[in-house]
């Protein structure tokens, strides 16, 4: 591999993940590169070898690194990406802001429709690239358009009409990281929006395993059914591989309850699809992703 170019931000060799991430389990980046800024990004990404593979990091929920790592680049957004203004009606929010921020924002600025944000465990990065939703909504109903830089370097503006949305998914690229986003949401009443801000919080308090190292919702929902009910419906609740578990509180939830590895949450994962299909035929899909080398 040629060397790596000089950037302004940081770059970190063989940086520990587990410590990002919400399940505190998996092995290291070959590097993690911190931004300073955009230019920086994009600089950077122009100079690198292009068949260096490049993934984005955020919050590190939804996300499970295998213990061998991740090779090439994993690229890190900090504070320099967290900024959320209102301008004209409208939410421009930087890729590394985070659904709490954006969502506080918005009720700050006035503007209502944007609350499922605050139910989502991410930054504006990963939820624009899965299509993130809760409560009803996702951020298909909300982008305006996106700035990507893209694994050549490339600084674009793309309308949220190509991205291609559907489920969980959208057609960005690997290698191309979202730096900012316009969000659209309509006049409301900063009470109301409020209000509903803290209706969101209290159901995800009261019906998901929040203070534990978990990943989010594990299995994206089936047409015509709800994972968590496949799950329970299966006996899976509370069933283990290693120190892995199934959440007793939430069954679409994975937890590192004991010092698990990545390989014991995935091997977990892979043994609920099973059950489930053994019981219901019907075949879960990942919703959490799940990226890096097997130790």
């Amino acid at each position: 591999m040629s060397p790596l170019p000089t950037p302004r931000g940081r770059l970190t060799p063989a940086a520990p993940l587990a410590p990002l991430l919400w399940f505190k389990a998996g092995g290291p980046a070959d590097w993690l590169f911190e931004p300073a800024d955009v230019d920086d990004l994009a600089a950077f990404m122009a100079a690198l070898d292009p068949a260096v593979p490049v993934m984005a990091l955020g919050l590190g929920s939804n996300l499970i690194v295998r213990d061998g790592g991740v090779p090439g680049v994993v690229v890190r957004l900090g504070k320099a990406f967290g900024k959320v203004s209102a301008v004209d009606g409208l939410l421009r929010v930087g890729g590394g802001a985070s659904g709490i921020a954006v969502s506080s924002a918005a009720r700050d600025a006035g503007i209502a429709g944007l609350e499922f944000l605050r139910g989502i465990p991410g930054t504006v990065g990963g939820f624009v690239r899965m299509n993130g939703g809760a409560y009803g909504r996702e951020v298909a109903d909300v982008l305006v358009d996106v700035d990507i830089v893209t694994r050549a370097g490339g600084i674009e503006t793309r309308p949220a009409a190509a991205l291609g949305y559907s489920y969980r998914h959208s057609r960005l690229r690997d290698g191309e990281i979202v730096v900012a986003a316009r969000l659209k949401g309509q006049p409301g009443d900063k009470a109301a929006i409020q209000a509903e801000m803290d209706r969101i919080a209290a159901a995800r308090e009261a019906s998901q395993p929040l203070r534990t190292r978990t990943g989010g919702s594990t299995f994206k929902n089936p047409p015509g059914h709800k994972a968590w009910e496949l799950v329970h419906n299966a006996g899976c609740r509370g069933l283990r591989v290693g120190g892995a578990e199934v959440s007793e509180k939430h069954s679409n939830f994975l937890i590192n309850s004991h010092r698990a590895s990545a390989a014991d949450i995935e091997a977990l994962g892979e043994l609920v699809r099973a059950h489930v299909l053994r019981q219901s035929g019907v075949a879960l899909e990942w919703e959490i992703q799940r990226v890096g080398r097997v130790a």
